[in-house]
């Protein structure tokens, strides 16, 4: 049983630098993960990710010496996983959230593991955590895969990593208030095959209040425009007007929430000004903006940009949008947020390293 910290190694990416540990990034969606991992000082030696538009946002921004592999429970795709000291993956979280199950509810389809392209996908990272036994893994999901189907569906997961690998497993709900201006709440599953002393009590979370607002992450009047995003308009920087929304659409949006309103119902435009924070980014976000429309002065409310919406999610103004407007939404609504990745992974590798002294008397938080 390895317990020692990592062994020096070759590891090196393609800039020739070290790195301190392997990790595989499963369901990658477009990288978020592996950018919390790599500013950790990980290597990402696999991927996999079988959504094509996902896939090119990954590849501009991110130069592998291997390829982005697709549908992960081809058994020739597994194969070609290499050893590695991390396992990383967000397994789709729609057959678990409120919002997905809810849809597949009044379509009269099955959700959680009885979902046949979805649910099941946990159990293809049971397959690849049985064959290579990695030190550790990161798990993300939505915070309803505690509570569905009555808990079971977690039930179910918990044995499966506890007692049938025999990992220590710390689980938690994380809301990404602390780090960026967006209610974001989701479970985080961190596991290890041995007790090395990981407690959440260790990864560097700021007080919700210090959070930071949306002015933070709105367009500028003095930042350089960025088409089709922004423009500049007599050296001023503005927001393109096809995100102000059309009078039809408010008027729709206006009109929707006030029938379900007087139902009862919870439905309801939110409108965020600069110094607000903001409620969950969707993979829906597309549709109508209607969970985050951004005051617009004198004029329709209008939508976040894609650019707004990486930075909601804490990632960098240099990560390229290389897809449509459409695409990108879906893409950043489902993907992490990439600070809060960055924190547990740098407590992760302190234990492998062996920064952190075991402590087997409370292995699981």
């Amino acid at each position: 049983m390895l317990t020692g910290p990592i062994e020096p190694n070759e590891n090196k990416d393609i800039f020739g630098t070290k790195r301190d540990f392997t990790f595989i990034d499963l369901f990658a969606g477009i990288g978020g993960t592996r950018l919390g991992f790599e500013a950790a000082g990980g290597l990402c030696v696999f991927t996999s990710e079988w959504d094509k538009y996902a896939a090119q946002t990954y590849r501009a921004n991110h130069t592998d010496l291997h390829k982005i592999e697709g549908d992960i429970t081809f058994a020739e795709v597994q194969d070609q996983i290499p050893s590695h000291d991390i396992l990383v993956g967000g397994f789709p979280c729609q057959p678990f959230s409120l919002a997905g199950v809810s849809k597949k509810n009044s379509l009269g389809r099955s959700h959680g593991f009885k979902c046949e392209t979805q649910g099941t996908l946990f159990f293809e990272i049971q397959k690849i955590l049985e064959k290579h036994r990695p030190r550790a893994f990161l798990l993300e999901n939505v915070k309803n895969l505690r509570s569905h189907d009555r808990g079971n569906t977690f039930k179910v997961i918990m044995k499966v990593l506890r007692d049938e690998l025999g990992y220590t497993v710390h689980e938690k709900i994380i809301d990404a208030r602390c780090l960026v201006p967006q209610h974001r709440e989701r479970i985080y599953l961190v596991g290890f095959r041995e007790d090395l002393g990981f407690n959440w009590d260790n990864v560097e979370f700021p007080p919700e209040s210090n959070g930071p607002l949306l002015e933070e992450i709105l367009h500028k009047s003095n930042e350089p425009a960025e088409p089709p995003y922004t423009e500049d308009c007599c050296g001023i920087t503005r927001v393109a007007e096809k995100y102000t929304l059309s009078d039809h659409l408010w008027d729709y949006l206006q009109k929707y929430a006030e029938k379900h309103r007087k139902a009862g119902n919870g439905f309801g435009c939110s409108v965020v000004g600069s110094t607000d924070v903001s409620r969950t980014l969707s993979a829906r976000y597309h549709k109508d903006g209607s969970e985050i429309l951004i005051k617009n002065h004198d004029r329709n409310p209008r939508r976040l940009t894609p650019r707004e919406c990486a930075r909601l999610m804490g990632f960098p103004d240099s990560f390229s949008i290389p897809v449509s407007d459409t695409q990108a939404y879906r893409q950043f609504g489902n993907s992490v947020v990439v600070p809060v990745i960055e924190r547990i992974a740098n407590a992760m590798a302190k234990c492998l390293n062996g920064k952190i002294s075991p402590s087997y008397s409370s292995p699981r938080d």
